[in-house]
């Protein structure tokens, strides 16, 4: 048995359970200097509290290494929850509702952004203008949907923007129109939204998008998350994050992706390579403990959605009528460029973050993968990581981890809800809509398992998601049909994705796992979700929060 430490601990936790893996456990918790001090029973712990030692007792509960998320967007969804926050609204009506109170209460604003609108309230997932020019007549609105492939517009966003009839489709996109007229209807999906949010919206300034992450950072600490990968880093956010990083404001660890520009080619390494050096040269307070900003990794799009048919298949989409339609989805990197993309990223030392939803999308990022493998040999630790993974091919399953490729999981959208049952299996067709989301087909595999929420398009919540993972349920409609049951995730995989897996995925060597002398990061439950009895994993609650060793969320223990 292990020596104990002698030196007081600045927190100890008692009366939870703490797990240290699968089957570990023990019953208390020590934190000094920002590291896991001691673990062990509380009998052994309980010496270590001293004059100054914050003494939390929570029988009942359990203690679990921080949350990462493997895949977010929290400046967006900082900023948006800070302007027009439509995600937790129901229904066209709340919408308008919402838009038109922000207007009235903002009219100094010459725009009205935000966002969270979902698709499955509109007639085939397309809102119109007219609804908005009714209640903003004077100034242009520009609102992203919950899944950010499209947007909701009035005729003075398009205005703006100087799309009309005659304004063509961009190769990456579709500008939605009357068929009978072809005059634009209010709605811009991918590239289309894309190039107005880029060049036409104003953009927010330094200010703004530091305001934005620390209102995001501390909503994601009271769900028991202390580092995540952004999943969508711009040259102003990585600048607000490197801000927040060297001033000690950010508390989480963050990893970012830099967004490759899929509208240029290899030119733009060279970029992405200087902005890399940039942010690693930001030395923050917690460096030592292997926090701050990591701008070490690059996001590629490979293809957009399902439900608006951008998604890439390499069959058609049905017509929702048994029927087919032609349409393949859309590629937005040419398959020989996204080979060697990614060759040339694996070669200069990046991680790559590829977003794949469709069968044909899926393949040829593993394809991309294997081409670096061939070129630059093995001998890289760079976890590469395909994101959504929703519809993949029996025969690309294995793949994964044959490539070494981590499956980062979103796993709340392995549920049936409308948008699934109205607006993506019809276009699927029965057979490809069976293969949505093998997370246990995966895992079985010998895959590595990563889970990211991509908030704000669903909830940043891991208990919720993690819960979706091991019932195929809506947390809100337990009573519903599970969705493919058959991939149902254990709640000890669910929850190892969701701090090992994500943790690897961020090449974080010092979080992920409770183990004396690795970085105190750390969630601390109301409920012991692995007792007998106990309710689903959403109805407990995150306690406290502790980052670095510091407390970053309490909730009064």
């Amino acid at each position: 048995m292990p020596t104990l430490p002698t030196d007081n601990a600045d927190l100890l936790i008692t009366g939870a359970r703490v797990r240290l893996g699968e089957g570990r456990w023990v019953s208390a918790l020590a934190v000094r200097g920002g590291r896991i001090h001691a673990l062990g029973d509380e009998s052994e712990l309980r010496g270590l509290a001293g004059p100054r030692t914050r003494v939390v007792h929570a029988p009942g509960g359990l203690v679990v290494p921080g949350f990462q998320d493997s895949h977010i967007h929290a400046p967006f969804a900082g900023r948006n929850r800070l302007r027009l926050w439509l995600n937790d609204l129901a229904g066209r009506t709340a919408y308008l509702d919402a838009v038109a109170a922000y207007a009235a209460a903002h009219p100094e604003e010459p725009w009205i952004t935000g966002g969270g609108w979902a698709m499955e309230y509109f007639p085939g997932g397309a809102p119109r203008k007219e609804d908005l020019d009714a209640i903003v007549p004077d100034r242009p609105v520009f609102l992203f949907n919950r899944d950010v492939h499209g947007a909701w517009v009035n005729s003075r966003a398009l205005e703006a923007a100087g799309i009309d009839r005659g304004t063509p489709d961009p190769p990456d996109g579709r500008i939605e129109r009357d068929p009978a007229t072809g005059e634009p209807t209010g709605t811009l999906h991918e590239g289309a939204a894309y190039r107005v949010d880029e060049e036409v919206v104003p953009a927010p300034g330094q200010e703004e998008w530091r305001a934005a992450i620390l209102h995001a950072q501390g909503y994601l600490h009271s769900l028991g998350i202390t580092g995540w990968q952004d999943a969508w880093v711009t040259p102003a956010t990585q600048a607000a994050y490197q801000s927040l990083a060297a001033d000690g404001r950010l508390t989480a660890r963050v990893v970012g992706a830099l967004w490759w520009d899929r509208h240029r080619g290899l030119e733009q390494i060279d970029e992405l390579r200087e902005r890399r050096e940039q942010g690693l040269a930001v030395r923050a307070p917690g460096a030592a403990l292997g926090s701050g900003f990591h701008p070490t990794t690059v996001k590629i799009m490979t293809d957009g959605v399902l439900e608006n048919h951008t998604g890439a298949l390499l069959e058609p989409y049905c017509d929702g009528c048994g029927g087919s339609t032609g349409d393949r989805g859309l590629s937005y990197l040419p398959y020989d460029l996204l080979r060697e993309a990614v060759t040339t990223l694996d070669r200069h030392g990046f991680q790559v973050h590829l977003h794949a939803i469709g069968d044909r999308a899926v393949r040829e990022s593993l394809d991309a993968v294997a081409a670096a493998r061939a070129a630059n040999g093995q001998g890289g630790d760079h976890r590469h990581h395909i994101a959504h993974v929703q519809l993949v091919q029996p025969e690309d399953v294995g793949r994964f981890a044959e490539l070494g490729v981590v499956v980062n999981c979103q796993a709340y959208w392995a549920q049936s809800e409308p948008q699934m049952d109205e607006l993506t299996i019809p276009y699927l067709g029965p057979e490809r809509a069976r293969l949505q989301y093998p997370f246990a087909d995966l895992l079985a595999s010998g895959a590595r398992l990563a889970m990211g929420s991509d908030w704000a398009v669903t909830t940043a919540d891991p208990l919720e998601q993690i819960e979706v993972a091991v019932t195929r349920t809506d947390p809100a409609h337990r009573d519903g049909e599970p969705f493919l049951p058959g991939q149902r995730l254990r709640l000890d995989d669910a929850l190892d994705a969701f701090t090992s897996g994500s943790a690897y995925v961020n090449h974080d060597e010092q979080g992920g796992a409770l183990e004396v002398g690795r970085r105190a990061d750390l969630a601390l439950l109301d409920t012991d979700l692995f007792a007998p009895g106990a309710p689903p994993a959403a109805d407990a609650r995150v306690r406290l929060t502790v980052a670095a060793g510091k407390v970053v969320h309490d909730e009064g223990l």
